[in-house]
């Protein structure tokens, strides 16, 4: 199947995409879930509201999209295509989704629900987690220098398996680097 391009062009209410390059475009209230996307590419993209829950991703290209109120249930970001990924998830619902062994720095996820969510091996530097829960989120070998969790909530992870050089973290969320340790904090 030969790939097309296109681009500047709204897509609602779709349920299934051509194999091609898209630029500039915009899907709403799309239902794309349990598609293959694989070897896709979307650039200055955006999903709104649409369903992704378990989109196949091989080798799919994500350079600057942004996904605003979508359910991404067990996504494979790790197997996109590793170059210039960048993308932005905003109200969000990526629960068992997987981001290992990925480059993603200065990601920002806002209002996102992070449950389960594999970040092991990633490189997060500078990312945002504004107001998300990362409940049983998995944090292992992670580079986090710099990330700003002081909105995020249920987060657990040992910061001596992780680097978190310059980390921003609440008062109230600092309990969650203290897990390990099995002890009783009181406010």
């Amino acid at each position: 199947m030969e790939e097309g391009y296109i681009a500047d062009k709204t897509f609602e209410k779709a349920d299934s995409l051509l194999k091609a390059e898209y630029e500039n475009c915009i899907f709403k209230n799309c239902d794309f879930a349990n598609q293959d996307f694989s070897d896709y590419k979307f650039s200055d993209c955006t999903f709104q509201n649409c369903n992704l829950s378990i989109v196949k991703l091989t080798n799919t290209s994500f350079r600057d999209v942004k996904f605003i109120e979508c359910k991404m249930l067990g996504l494979h970001f790790n197997n996109c295509d590793e170059y210039g990924v960048t993308f932005s998830f905003d109200a969000c619902h990526l629960n068992h989704s997987s981001f290992y062994n990925r480059k993603l720095k200065k990601t920002i996820f806002r209002n996102s629900n992070l449950q389960e969510c594999d970040f092991s091996d990633s490189d997060l530097t500078g990312s945002v987690f504004d107001n998300c829960n990362l409940e049983a989120a998995i944090f292992d070998l992670t580079i986090l220098e710099k990330v700003d969790f002081r909105t995020a909530y249920n987060y657990a992870f040992d910061p001596e398996k992780n680097r978190i050089k310059k980390a921003k973290f609440s008062s109230t969320g600092i309990a969650g680097l203290l897990i390990k340790y099995d002890i009783e904090i009181e406010s």
